[in-house]
């Protein structure tokens, strides 16, 4: 795969000059005419062998194009705050919004690639990773992400002249870091490795392109002219229009019925099993919370279900249990203009806990498959592939540590028209009570498929629904707090 960056490719001064001021016209016009456009931003991954100029060319690229629209992020060093969340977390936050260019270093292939160089993954560790990455960059592409992935290259034998070249050299050694010599004894194992991984992650959607990084000049047209390239393609591109999804029921009935009908929400308790059993939970919760196991995981519980089935009330519950530096309430509406300009889960990464904390989301991800699809806020393409983007989501926090339980509040019709009456005649609680609220009741048939496909499609081994029947409020809240407990508990003796 490298051969091609090591035949010592190389332009002239004078051609250089000529070509160099029309493209960086032209790369300029590009980021403008993307800012202006602002329909998706663009992401750069650096990586390499040491010494190929991969800081030298993206310091060229600020001067050459517009630096205020350009982000550099470096990934090197694992700070406190990145070791406490999910590995791809220090990633999401840090990508570019629509009309803007981030540019990574030290990203997800840099930290495999040096993980197995070292020893610290094996082989199939590193499949994963790669897999991982893959799934990623789907995800990007998918929401708009326009991806370029460099991997600058120098043979051995340039390496090694580079460094004979400059240790010596008063005025420029200083430009050799220990990372160069390093690399310059594991050189074999970084380039085999590295082949590997381009081999396996290249992708129409987001290919690698090799540089030879030898002369700088060569280098600089090169980049140069595959950004200029890429952008200019995705700048006319429009959005065309393709054949919709297969988009049926994962689980066809013939008679109608679906998850939902299975739930027996005839059970109640009575108010005096409720105050002990109450209780009893929450001070088990108390417990548990203190417990020195889970102060090295993080827990989140997602709490999704119908209006008015008393999502709200439950949270209290488990959070009167809590000291309120142990846990954060994230309530999620409609996306704000900044989270629209990044993909769609950004919003939710962003807000993950970190070891030794415990996050509620009231109402979360899950939107995109419910009130995004029934409303038509998304396309059928997108509610479906976000299915797979969402377990793989939740895989990846689990993966981390995180103890993930997730709760849907069913109550049935006539339930919800009660309370939906009761609050419009409480005027503490009338303020819950919303036309939307009205207008989703319409609709109530297709909410209970899209939860029915959601639970069908998301509900797994490692991240399960528990379907919690709600018109007795005292019995969903027993329910929730016991399931979040035996969850725990399971994390604590894991």
């Amino acid at each position: 795969m490298f051969e091609t960056a090591q035949i010592g490719h190389a332009v002239d001064k004078d051609t250089y000059e000529a070509e160099e001021p029309a493209l960086r016209q032209a790369l300029l016009e590009a980021q403008h005419q993307l800012r202006e456009q602002a329909r998706f931003p663009v992401l750069l991954l650096i990586n390499g062998v040491e010494g190929a100029g991969k800081g030298e060319t993206v310091k060229l690229l600020s001067e050459w194009m517009d630096p205020r629209l350009i982000r550099v992020e470096s990934f090197d060093v694992l700070t406190d705050e990145e070791q406490a969340h999910p590995p791809a977390w220090r990633y999401w936050r840090k990508l570019p919004p629509k009309g803007r260019m981030g540019v990574f270093f030290g990203n997800w292939y840099s930290q495999m690639l040096q993980d197995r160089l070292h020893e610290r993954i094996d082989d199939d560790d590193l499949e994963h990773a790669v897999d991982r990455a893959l799934r990623m960059e789907k995800m990007l592409t998918d929401e708009g992400v326009l991806i370029f992935k460099f991997w600058f290259h120098l043979s051995k034998a340039q390496m090694q002249a580079r460094l004979d070249s400059l240790k010596d050299d008063p005025l420029h050694s200083w430009r050799i870091s220990p990372l160069d010599w390093q690399q310059s004894e594991t050189y074999d194992s970084f380039v085999r490795h590295g082949e590997h991984v381009l081999r396996r992650s290249s992708r129409d959607h987001a290919p690698w392109y090799v540089i030879e990084g030898a002369d700088e000049r060569y280098r600089n047209l090169a980049v140069g002219r595959i950004l200029l390239d890429g952008l200019q393609a995705a700048l006319r591109g429009a959005p065309c229009e393709v054949a919709p999804p297969h988009s049926s029921p994962v689980a066809a009935s013939l008679d109608g019925r679906n998850l939902l009908d299975t739930l027996d929400l005839s059970q109640r308790l009575s108010k005096s099993d409720y105050k002990q059993q109450l209780l009893e939970e929450q001070a088990r919760l108390s417990q548990l919370m203190r417990e020195k196991a889970l102060r090295e995981r993080a827990v989140l519980a997602v709490f999704e279900g119908h209006d008015a089935a008393g999502k709200g009330g439950a949270i209290r519950r488990v959070t009167a249990a809590l000291d309120p530096r142990m846990y954060r309430t994230v309530p999620v509406s409609a996306p704000s203009e900044d989270e629209r300009a990044q993909p769609w889960l950004w919003r939710f990464w962003r807000n993950v806990p970190e070891r030794g904390n415990f996050t509620i989301f009231d109402r979360s991800w899950y939107g995109r498959v419910l009130v995004e699809r029934v409303e038509g806020f998304c396309t059928p393409a997108e509610w479906l592939r976000a299915y797979d983007e969402i377990n793989d989501f939740e895989e990846q926090l689990i993966e981390a540590g995180t103890v993930v339980v997730k709760f849907w509040l069913s109550i049935d019709p006539d339930e919800q028209l009660a309370r939906f009456k009761a609050r419009e005649d409480d005027p503490l609680k009338r303020f819950k009570i919303t036309d939307e609220d009205w207008r989703n009741r319409e609709k109530l048939g297709d909410y209970n498929l899209a939860v029915n496909d959601m639970v069908a499609r998301t509900s797994t081994a490692i991240a399960p629904w528990t379907l919690v029947e709600a018109n007795d409020k005292r019995f969903a809240r027993v329910k929730i707090l016991r399931t979040l407990n035996d969850a725990l508990q399971a994390a604590c003796d894991e």
